[in-house]
């Protein structure tokens, strides 16, 4: 067990690994207009709280948002948003 434990080890999650942030969003958003929420509001309501309670658990779209850090997802939705535009 020779490992120098002073040394960053690197980790990469290979790309079919990954989570697909994208697809988590849609089928969180599909789920909260289902029932009846304004997804927008209720999404931003999560980002900024990191409560759960804001995602409904219909379709698991709770566990689902669960998957995603918020500021990974945040700096994806700004970066998206600044390449949009």
């Amino acid at each position: 067990m020779g490992q120098n434990f002073q040394e960053t080890m690197k980790f990469k999650v290979e790309k079919d690994q990954a989570v697909n942030s994208r697809e988590i969003l849609q089928k969180v958003y599909d789920a909260l207009k289902q029932k009846g929420y304004n997804p927008i509001n209720q999404i931003v309501g999560y980002l900024l709280s990191g409560d759960p309670a804001y995602i409904t658990s219909f379709n698991n779209a709770r566990n689902l948002i669960r998957k995603l850090e918020r500021d990974e997802l945040l700096e994806e939705l700004l970066k998206n948003y600044i390449e949009e535009s």
